[in-house]
């Protein structure tokens, strides 16, 4: 007989809840993560055309990449007047460009004479113009003609009339956001209920101290949807299975464009069949700084390893970094806390595992990605914004323990994750039925970015 469909919704992994294990800490996790907001969003199977066919590529190009907001850099990556960083999707590129008083603008990549890139790829640099390498074109930073060589052959071309065509420009967090669109709701309206969220968490004060991009053999769907659940775990990183939490994630879904992960560390996976003590759980929680490790840490009666290691963590860490984290709940201190913004960003307001990522697809090919990681620590009090470092790409072929600072156990766990993307990725055009089954709840945010990709999509074809 068929489950029912309020059954369907109601299943859990009887293991504690999230909120019930930090409701043991020492310092309790703060209001914005002592909630839930689950969706249930049916059980229908999902269709795989989309990770591969031409066609839906081209449409989800038009209807998303055109016409939602991204971001584009962190603002010390463009700090003065006339600092630049050029952003690239697909086969669409824009430039941002700071203003003399302060301000950002933004740009399509494109010479109005004969649409060669006005600059050639991605990345920061710093100019009094934006110049056409091809002929010469030259625009002022705020977007007017400044310059047409041989103008005497040009009398047909009107400088009021033809300024660069700009895009939205947004700030939140220290990022700096585009939006190709003139139509549609503003960045605050569009990342609604995340700033709210992270009143207490202020990135903007976080700098990036490493960098690391890598291209993908996967649609830019796959590779994200690696990151949206936990339920792999148990197959791909039996390592993480001593110290994380995975059957017992939790899961929300907060809008369209925003859900959230949140998954407890310093805990035994439900998974495990022979649980470690309280004192062994600290010799095997995974995090992203093993630089300030001890293992002289003691779990003492009446404490966890969760309290022990979040106590040691703040001292230590603060110190490192220069900065007061005598705030930070226990929670903030040692979980998985993970925002997924449509279409592209993932944002970890944690301490241990303070990282952003980014997905796009790469050029006319709905099987290439760019996923790029960046570790952002907290800056030092009263001092200036460290500069950013460039990406560093690491090849399909390395691991990513092989990028400077990135710590090796936590390499060890991305290329786990990217390990498995090629072979998904034929798979998809390998299956005999052409549709994947989701979990109703482990899932459910993967299923809750498709039916909003959807939603483009159809918005799309009325338009």
């Amino acid at each position: 007989m068929a489950v029912e469909t309020a059954e369907l919704a109601a299943q859990r992994c009887p293991a504690p809840t999230v909120q019930q294990i930090v409701a043991g800490d020492a310092l309790p996790p703060p209001a914005v993560l002592t909630f839930e907001q689950p969706a249930y969003l049916g059980s229908a199977p999902v269709s795989l055309d989309r990770y591969f066919d031409q066609g839906i590529f081209e449409r989800e190009i038009e209807s998303i990449w055109k016409k939602t907001w991204q971001w584009v850099c962190r603002e010390e990556h463009i700090p003065e007047p006339g600092d630049y960083y050029t952003y690239e999707v697909a086969h669409l590129s824009y430039v941002v460009v700071r203003q003399p008083d302060g301000s950002v603008k933004g740009f399509v990549n494109s010479c109005l004479h004969r649409s060669t890139k006005l600059k050639r790829g991605e990345g920061i640099g710093a100019g009094p113009d934006l110049r056409c390498p091809y002929h010469g074109w030259t625009w002022n930073n705020d977007g007017s003609l400044k310059a047409v060589p041989c103008a005497w052959d040009f009398a047909h071309v009107d400088p009021a009339k033809n300024a660069l065509p700009e895009v939205r420009v947004g700030h939140w967090g220290g990022f700096v956001f585009i939006n190709p669109t003139p139509a549609g709701p503003s960045l605050e309206e569009y990342l609604a209920p995340m700033p709210a969220h992270f009143a207490n968490w202020d990135i903007a004060k976080r700098f990036v101290a490493v960098h690391v991009a890598k291209e993908l053999p996967c649609n830019w769907k796959t590779a994200q949807e690696a990151f949206l659940e936990s339920y792999h775990v148990l197959e791909t990183h039996p390592q993480l299975l001593q110290g994380v939490g995975d059957a017992n994630v939790q899961y929300d879904c907060h809008s369209d464009h925003v859900t959230r992960f949140y998954a407890a560390s310093g805990v035994n996976s439900p998974h495990l069949a022979n649980p470690l003590t309280e004192q062994e759980l600290i010799a095997t929680m995974i995090l992203g700084d093993r630089s300030v490790a001890d293992p002289e840490m003691v779990v003492n009666a009446g404490e966890t390893a969760r309290i022990v290691m979040a106590r040691f963590l703040r001292k230590v860490m603060g110190e490192k970094y220069g900065a007061d984290l005598s705030e930070y709940s226990d929670s903030e201190m040692i979980d998985t806390i993970e925002y997924h913004v449509f279409p592209n960003m993932v944002l970890f307001p944690g301490i241990s595992l303070p990282m952003v990522y980014r997905f796009r697809p790469i050029g006319s090919d709905p099987s290439r990605t760019l996923f790029e990681i960046l570790f952002m620590r907290p800056a030092p009090d009263g001092a200036a914004m460290p500069e950013p470092p460039d990406p560093f790409l690491v090849r399909e072929d390395q691991s990513y323990a092989s990028a400077p600072g990135f710590d090796a156990a936590m390499g060890h766990v991305y290329d786990q994750d990217t390990d498995n993307l090629r072979a998904q990725q034929q798979g998809f055009r390998a299956s005999a039925t052409g549709v994947q089954q989701l979990g109703n709840y482990q899932e459910s945010r993967i299923r809750h970015f498709q039916m909003v990709i959807d939603k483009y999509l159809a918005a799309g074809a009325e338009a």
